[in-house]
C-alpha cells in the first residue's frame, strides 16, 4: 500500500516535515492548522493527531482528491476496494489506442501501461455511482500513485525522458487508510487569496510557488486524469492549455503574498521558502526575496526565522552552493 509520502512531488517537504513541525510546536499555540498550500500535505499529516481542525486547500483537482481518499471521513469498505484491485490488475486492455495510449505511449509511460491506466479509469468511472465518494477518491488517489511509480520522468510532467522504448511497469496499487478519529478535516480546492477571506485558523501554514514553474502544467496528466475531460494537448511535452495558473509563479508574486498574509485570520503565521535565488536555471530562481518575506510578515506580528541546510531538486541545470530552507513564524498582533 501506498502512503501519503510515497508520491514524487516538487517541492515536496517530506523530508523536512519532522523539523517544520518540531518548530511549529514548540514556538506556535492553537487546536487548528490551515494549510493553504497544501501539495503533498504531509506537513499536516504529521501535526493531525494534535489538532481538533486541520484545513487542506489546493487549486490542483488531483490533490483535492488524494486528500478526500487519505483523510475523509466517508464509509470505505476495504474488502470491495481489494477486490477491485484483483480485478483492476487482471483486466484485459483493448489492443487499439485511446487517448492515453495516442498521447502518452512510449512517451510518459510505455503503451502497454497507459492502455492498462485508461481501461482502469474508465473501470472505475463506470463503477461510481455504486461507490461512496471516498471509495470512488481513494481509487483516483490509488491510480494516481501507482502511475507515479512507474512513470518515464524525473518526477513531473513538465518533460518526459526521451528513448527508444519504455519498459512496461504499471501495477496497480492502493493507498493505505488513514484514521484520525479526534481531527476534523477540511477541504478546499480555491485560490489561496480568496479563501483566506473567509478561512480562520489558529496556525496558518504557507508553502506557496517558489519560481515560474506551474504546478498545474508540472503535473497535468494527473488533473486530466481525475477530470476525464481529455482535452486538446500542445507541444512537445503534450500539455494542455494552462488551468488554475498562479500568480506567484509570476512578476506579481510579491504583492500576491503581501495580499495573502494582510487576509489571513490566526494566530500565528508560518511560511516556507528557500534561497534558490542563483540558480543556472532562470525557472527555478525565486519570485519573492527573504527581505520581502521578512517584510510583509513584519507588518503582521513579531517575526522569528529559521533556517535548514537542504538538498534541492535537481533536473540537470539547478546546481549551486549553500542551500537553505527557511521557516518563518510570525506570531500576529
Amino acid at each position: 500500500m501506498f502512503s501519503v509520502h510515497n508520491r514524487r512531488y516538487t517541492g515536496s517537504k517530506f523530508k523536512l516535515a519532522d523539523w517544520i513541525t518540531r518548530l511549529i510546536k514548540e514556538y506556535c499555540v492553537g487546536e487548528s492548522f490551515f494549510e493553504i498550500f497544501a501539495g503533498t500535505s504531509v506537513v499536516s499529516l504529521q501535526l493531525a493527531p494534535q489538532m481538533k481542525s486541520i484545513i487542506l486547500n489546493d487549486t490542483l483537482e488531483a490533490n483535492r482528491i488524494i486528500y478526500e481518499a487519505f483523510y475523509s471521513k466517508g464509509e470505505c469498505r476495504l474488502n470491495l476496494l481489494t477486490e477491485l484491485k484483483d480485478k483492476f490488475n487482471a483486466a484485459l486492455p483493448p489492443s487499439a489506442d485511446d487517448y492515453f495510449s495516442s498521447n502518452y505511449g512510449n512517451k510518459y509511460f510505455s503503451v502497454a501501461d497507459c492502455r492498462k491506466i485508461e481501461t482502469i479509469r474508465n473501470m472505475i468511472e463506470v463503477k461510481r455511482e455504486n461507490l461512496f465518494p471516498k471509495e470512488y477518491a481513494v481509487l483516483l488517489a490509488s491510480l494516481i500513485y501507482s502511475m507515479d511509480k512507474c512513470a518515464n520522468t524525473v518526477g513531473h510532467f513538465d518533460a518526459y525522458i526521451h528513448s527508444d522504448c519504455v519498459v512496461d511497469k504499471f501495477t496497480f496499487d492502493l493507498i493505505e487508510l488513514l484514521d484520525f478519529p479526534e481531527t476534523e478535516f477540511k477541504i478546499y480546492s480555491e485560490d489561496a487569496n480568496e479563501l483566506a477571506k473567509s478561512v480562520a485558523a489558529d496556525i496558518v501554514y504557507i508553502d506557496p510557488p517558489y519560481n515560474s514553474r506551474q504546478y498545474c502544467q508540472f503535473y497535468h496528466i494527473y488533473e486530466t486524469l481525475v477530470r476525464w475531460d481529455k482535452p486538446e494537448l500542445f507541444g512537445i511535452a503534450l500539455k494542455p492549455k494552462g488551468r488554475h495558473l498562479s500568480d506567484y509563479c509570476r512578476s506579481k508574486a510579491p504583492q500576491e503574498l503581501a495580499d495573502l498574509i494582510s487576509k489571513l485570520k490566526c494566530r500565528y503565521i508560518t511560511v516556507s521558502y528557500n534561497n534558490t535565488y542563483e540558480s543556472k536555471s532562470g525557472s527555478s530562481r525565486n519570485k519573492i526575496t527573504l527581505e520581502q518575506i521578512k517584510e510583509i510578515l513584519n507588518a503582521r506580528g513579531e517575526v522569528k526565522s529559521f533556517s535548514k541546510t537542504h538538498k534541492f531538486f535537481n533536473a540537470g541545470k539547478t546546481d549551486f552552493a549553500n542551500h537553505k530552507e527557511m521557516l518563518f513564524i510570525a506570531e500576529v498582533k
